[in-house]
């Protein structure tokens, strides 16, 4: 473990030492799909002395890299400091640790979908969001796609990965077309979980695959209890793809940005350093 405080990461000399932090990313870390900031990377460095720091999130594997592990490096992020950062991918249902022997990150589970649940998924995501005239191939980047193979989940991205920021943001900013797509899809898929989550995206997975499942595999792959973790998220609210961890009972700070979050790691650090 890190360095240990006698004070909780709240600041409480009353309440059990909390030696977790885990944090949705797009909105939490960071704006959505884009490297989090410099001084998001910085204050995530700092906290990797003092805590296990969890991302976990919907996205795969290499957007874990892109958006959080490549930017910690340019802040000089130690092996050592890596050791502590633990990424939960597919909202869970992938685990990767870094492994300072070979200077690279290692799985340590994956819960992959059947090829025949991805095939029905995709088919019924794409056929609904056509009937609803949400289907923009047309607005790809070369090369993206709108639906994508996460191993355990699939995700319809609306826009694909590369859309720019703002386009993204103007696309769906009240769910309302994420929700009617789902709605379709559910009356063909009713056994799977959909997620609304990011700027356009809808995550889907077997049931029960939700943050849940990745917040209980994060207990017992760390050994700790519900009471030593703080988590941050943006979608806290019924219906959002963080309100499972609130219902598990884990302490949970509601952010809007990554500025509420960068206000909230340096009140931390003020008082475990």
């Amino acid at each position: 473990m890190p360095k240990t405080t006698s004070q909780t990461a709240t600041g409480s000399k009353n309440q059990v030492i909390k030696r977790v932090l885990a944090f949705d990313i797009d909105q939490t870390l960071n704006i959505a799909k884009t490297p989090i900031p410099p001084e998001i990377a910085e204050l995530l460095r700092d906290c990797l002395d003092y805590f296990e720091i969890c991302p976990i999130s919907g996205q795969k594997f290499e957007q874990f890299l892109v958006q959080i592990v490549e930017p910690l490096k340019t802040t000089g992020v130690s092996d050592q400091q890596l050791e502590h950062l633990h990424l939960f991918v597919a909202q869970g249902t992938q685990y990767y640790r870094y492994d300072p022997a070979q200077h690279d990150w290692q799985q340590v589970y994956n819960y992959p979908l059947p090829e025949e649940d991805v095939v029905k998924i995709t088919t019924v995501l794409e056929k609904a969001a056509r009937d609803l005239g949400y289907w923009e191939a047309d607005k790809l980047a070369p090369g993206d796609e709108i639906i994508e193979n996460r191993l355990s989940q699939v995700t319809f991205s609306a826009l694909g990965q590369s859309a720019g920021t703002e386009i993204k943001y103007a696309w769906d900013p009240d769910c309302k077309k994420r929700e009617a797509i789902v709605e379709k899809c559910q009356v063909e898929l009713p056994d799977f979980l959909f997620e609304i989550g990011g700027t356009t995206s809808i995550n889907v997975a077997k049931a029960g695959m939700n943050k849940e499942f990745g917040m209980t595999h994060l207990l017992e792959e760390l050994q700790v209890e519900k009471n030593q973790i703080l988590y941050f998220g943006d979608m806290t609210q019924p219906g959002g793809n963080d309100y499972p961890v609130v219902q598990m009972g884990i302490d949970t700070i509601t952010v809007r940005s990554h500025e509420d979050t960068a206000f909230a790691l340096r009140g931390i650090l003020g008082v475990v350093r």
